[in-house]
C-alpha cells in the first residue's frame, strides 16, 4: 500500500496521513466490534502504537491493512474482556438460520442501499449481527480484504469465512428488507473518532521514531 511505502521512505507528512487514514478505519471497526466509543478510541490508539512499535516487521507493504486489522482484532478482544458491556453469550454458527447460498462477490446485500442516504441503516444492521459474523462482514465487505486476508486476520479457514459471510449477508438482507418495507430498525448516528490530543499525537510519533524506547516505556508499571 502506498501509505506504508511512503512512511517507510520517510516522505514528508506520511506519518500524519497514515495516522489519519488508519485511525478512522480502526475506530469504526472497533466501535462496531466493541460497541462503545471509549473502547473504540482506546483500541485505535493502542493499535497504532503497536503498529509503529513493530513497523520494521512489516515485510510486505501491500499487506499492511490485514496486518493492522489483525493487531486491532487482538486489541479489541482484550478491551472487550475488560469491558462491562461484554456479552454473556455469543451466538455460534448453528444459531443463525443457514438459508440459501449467496454469491461471494465482495459486495454487501444491496448496492443501491450503499449508494443512498441509508448508509446509517446498513451500519445499524451490521452492528446487530452476532460478533463472529460482524467481524467477517467488516473485514470482507467494508474494508474489502480478500477472503484469504480475512481468514488470516481472524484465524479462520477460508471455508469458514465464506460460510459466515453467506449467513451474515442473508441475515442483513432480511433486516434491510424489513427496514425498507416496515421501517422496523431504529437508526443511530454513525460516530466519528474525536480529534487526537497533542499528547496522543506525541505518543504515536515517539513510537514511530523510537520503537524500542517506546515499547520499554509502555511496559513500565504506571506510578
Amino acid at each position: 500500500m502506498e501509505l506504508a511505502r511512503a512512511l517507510s521512505a520517510g516522505e514528508p507528512q506520511a506519518f500524519e496521513r497514515f495516522v489519519e487514514h488508519f485511525r478512522s478505519k480502526i475506530f469504526h471497526y472497533s466501535w462496531m466490534m466493541c460497541g462503545q466509543r471509549d473502547d473504540a478510541e482506546e483500541v485505535a490508539q493502542e493499535t497504532l502504537l503497536k503498529v509503529f512499535q513493530n513497523f520494521d516487521q512489516l515485510r510486505e507493504p501491500e499487506r499492511v491493512r490485514a496486518w493492522i486489522f489483525r493487531i486491532a482484532k487482538n486489541a479489541c478482544l482484550m478491551q472487550r474482556r475488560k469491558s462491562v458491556f461484554a456479552p454473556d453469550h455469543e451466538l455460534s454458527v448453528e444459531e443463525l438460520p443457514p438459508g440459501s447460498e449467496i454469491s461471494d462477490d465482495g459486495h454487501l446485500p444491496d448496492d443501491q442501499l450503499q449508494r443512498s442516504e441509508v448508509r446509517a441503516v446498513l451500519h445499524q444492521v451490521i452492528t446487530e449481527l452476532p460478533p463472529i459474523y460482524r467481524a467477517v462482514v467488516l473485514l470482507r465487505d467494508i474494508e474489502e480484504l480478500s477472503t484469504e486476508e480475512t481468514a488470516q486476520v481472524l484465524d479462520l479457514t477460508t471455508d469458514t469465512v465464506k460460510t459466515r459471510l453467506h449467513r451474515a449477508r442473508l441475515a442483513m438482507r432480511q433486516k434491510l428488507d424489513c427496514y425498507l418495507h416496515q421501517h422496523c430498525i431504529e437508526v443511530e448516528p454513525i460516530a466519528s473518532p474525536a480529534p487526537l490530543s497533542e499528547q496522543a499525537w506525541n505518543q504515536l510519533h515517539a513510537a514511530w521514531r523510537n520503537p524500542v524506547t517506546s515499547v520499554t516505556a509502555s511496559r513500565e508499571p504506571k506510578r
